[in-house]
């Protein structure tokens, strides 16, 4: 889920082919097109309101109670294993700074997400 805005942001972060060079906007990660991630369960991208099943939490590896207490405090498990996940309070506003550095650190804590490593 994700508020106004935020949709042409990730469609922004997407590298398509042929894109030389490629600069996210907001300082965002470069992200590989869905049908160019190596694996069905990694996540695509990020949102503010995340759902990520066992395979997925599992593939990112989430959650790490030593990295991600902040994440955890914001999350539920769902009945079979997977995560429901909130990167912030508030609905994802990227004009407000400490959203974008939520974003950010997120992209940087879950390197696999998009495609930009592997498991």
């Amino acid at each position: 889920m994700d508020p106004d805005g935020v949709a042409e942001t990730v469609a922004q972060q997407f590298r398509h082919p042929g894109d030389a060079p490629h600069v996210p906007p907001e300082g965002l990660p470069s992200l590989k097109l869905p049908w160019d991630i190596p694996a069905p369960e990694i996540p695509h991208f990020l949102g503010w309101l995340n759902y990520w099943s066992a395979a997925a939490a599992n593939a990112i590896g989430f959650p790490d109670p030593a990295r991600d207490a902040e994440m955890l405090a914001r999350s539920r498990r769902t009945a079979t294993g997977g995560w429901v996940v909130r990167l912030t309070e508030a609905p994802l506003d990227l004009d407000n700074p400490a959203h974008l550095d939520a974003l950010r650190r997120a992209y940087e804590r879950f390197p696999e997400i998009g495609g930009r490593s592997t498991p």
